[in-house]
């Protein structure tokens, strides 16, 4: 097709969905370009239509178990807050340190740190820096700091232009000093830089987490907003950017489309390890004065009594950039353990951080038993970008994309089936819907197997003539996931 023909099915694509000559697009949106990124499907951004068994549900990460447990003299059972970052070969964790409840802000407060070579096993190093609890030697890197060390939340550093010295930064402060912004060379020595430098729009009486966007190309901040304002109505989340993480905007609330009001604590985004353009939001939902457990068991597992009248669990939430999350799944992510002690308040709060722990494994961190003397973190693990699938029973169904254009000479799924089952794909025209010869279901070689990135094989070849075309993907499942989809070539197809 010449350029001018591709121009001509882009504009006959419009206007089907602006209402002009009838086409296979006239109820749908125009073709998106996907280049030749990996598109997890923990959203609806390409799902179009769903037919036979066909579902798109969330699939929940694996428990494995506790891997540090927060009994310092200086952290106790109300430590909170956690990151986890990967520098390189080594791993990261910030938490802020409480033995005793309190006020927000107050001078108990400390910021602590743990070391890590794999994300798993974890120590805290003995640094000198502040003597807390009579002890000089412990993991202490903020201390007599009020209130900085209630939400210290740092994070490392993905803009190019970063200098060495600034490589790690951190937003920390409450309501009444607005976030200010901290930076560090190695994530241990950390100087205030920016004092207030956002005030406007947030309450921050939460963990309010930043980074680089590398598809926005500057900094985000998501903040602890309320709905109605000051301290009223739900938990939320705003937004504020900065171009230098030095001035910011006033935080402006987050937009949720139709889903409902709900206390949203932490909300922990970060941009999809491997696919940056979608920020993943691992989150905290806290349901307050809806009581799970009995007197009796709040005594046995030691929970004050302030801490024994609410529950929570965790969310799903995405954003593909500007003032709109996405909550395709109402539904819990994880839902809390047996036990009383995993019905107490704020526990289950996810930990900021998605990090590689193997070559074909994701880790994330969940606090679990706040409040309590058993005060724990636990480890989950998830295969990579597997946070959703679109997926089929054993009768079989189909799956349709919304029409996109790609770049690249092949197509790679992330999926996995039973022995019995397979997956086949076709590759629609994208202003028909009629599949393109050579690239039918029929022609596609059977898919059987359990694979992060599994090479699409169809008797027409090579993908390359369709690239910068408006298509579609059609999937026929059998007992099957597809959890993400990329095109590509060999060379630039990530591990």
């Amino acid at each position: 097709m010449s350029c001018n023909m591709q121009r001509l099915a882009v504009i006959t694509v419009l206007m089907g969905v602006l209402g002009g000559t009838p086409s296979f697009l006239a109820w749908g949106d125009p073709a998106v370009d996907i280049g030749n990124r990996w598109e997890p499907f923990a959203d609806r951004f390409l799902v179009d239509r769903l037919e036979g068994s066909t579902r798109h549900e969330l699939v929940p990460p694996e428990y494995t178990r506790v891997v540090y447990t927060f009994d310092a003299p200086w952290e106790g059972r109300y430590c909170g807050y956690v990151t986890v970052l990967q520098d390189g070969n080594r791993y990261l964790m910030y938490y802020r340190g409480l033995p005793a409840s309190g006020k927000d802000g107050s001078g108990e407060e400390v910021t602590c740190i743990a070391e890590s070579a794999d994300g798993i096993t974890w120590r805290r190093p003995e640094l000198e820096l502040f003597t807390v609890s009579g002890v000089s030697r412990n993991n202490v890197i903020l201390a007599g700091r009020p209130p900085y060390s209630h939400n210290f939340a740092p994070f490392l550093d993905t803009n190019p232009d970063c200098p060495p010295d600034r490589r790690f930064k951190a937003l920390a402060g409450t309501v009444e000093t607005g976030l200010s912004v901290f930076v560090s060379p190695d994530g241990i020595h950390w100087t205030l830089e920016s004092e207030s430098a956002i005030r406007e729009g947030g309450v921050f009486d939460s963990q309010n987490v930043a980074f680089w966007s590398e598809t926005e190309k500057q900094y985000l901040c998501f903040a602890r907003v309320w709905t109605k304002g000051g301290f009223d109505g739900y938990r939320w989340i705003g937004r504020a950017v900065s171009s230098d993480c030095r001035r910011w905007t006033a935080i402006t609330p987050m937009n949720k489309g139709d889903a409902p009001d709900e206390h949203i604590y932490t909300n922990q985004t970060l941009p999809c390890p491997g696919a940056p353009h979608l920020y993943i939001s691992i989150a905290a939902r806290f349901m307050p004065n809806r009581r799970a457990i009995t007197e009796e068991e709040a005594a046995r597992i030691g929970v004050e009594k302030q801490y024994a009248e609410d529950c929570s669990d965790v969310v799903l939430m995405t954003s593909r950039g500007g003032l709109r999350y996405d909550r395709t799944f109402l539904e819990a992510y994880i839902r809390p353990r047996i036990g009383p002690e995993h019905w107490t308040s704020r526990t289950n709060y996810p930990a900021r951080g998605i990090v590689r722990t193997g070559p074909e494994e994701w880790s994330i961190y969940l606090q679990e038993a706040y409040g309590q003397p058993a005060h724990r973190l636990v480890r989950y693990r998830l295969a990579p970008m597997r946070f959703a699938a679109v997926r089929a029973g054993y009768a079989g169904g189909t799956f349709e994309t919304r029409p996109f254009i790609f770049s690249g000479d092949t197509l790679y799924l992330n999926l996995s089936t039973s022995a019995a089952g397979s997956i086949r794909c076709a590759l629609l025209d994208g202003i028909t819907g009629n599949p393109i010869p050579g690239f039918n279901c029929s022609d596609c070689r059977e898919i059987i197997g359990n694979d992060l990135a599994r090479k699409v094989s169809w008797k027409g070849g090579s993908l390359s003539p369709q690239a910068g075309k408006p298509v579609r993907l059609r999937v026929e499942l059998k007992d099957a996931d597809l959890y993400a989809m990329r095109f590509g070539t060999p060379e630039d197809l990530s591990p």
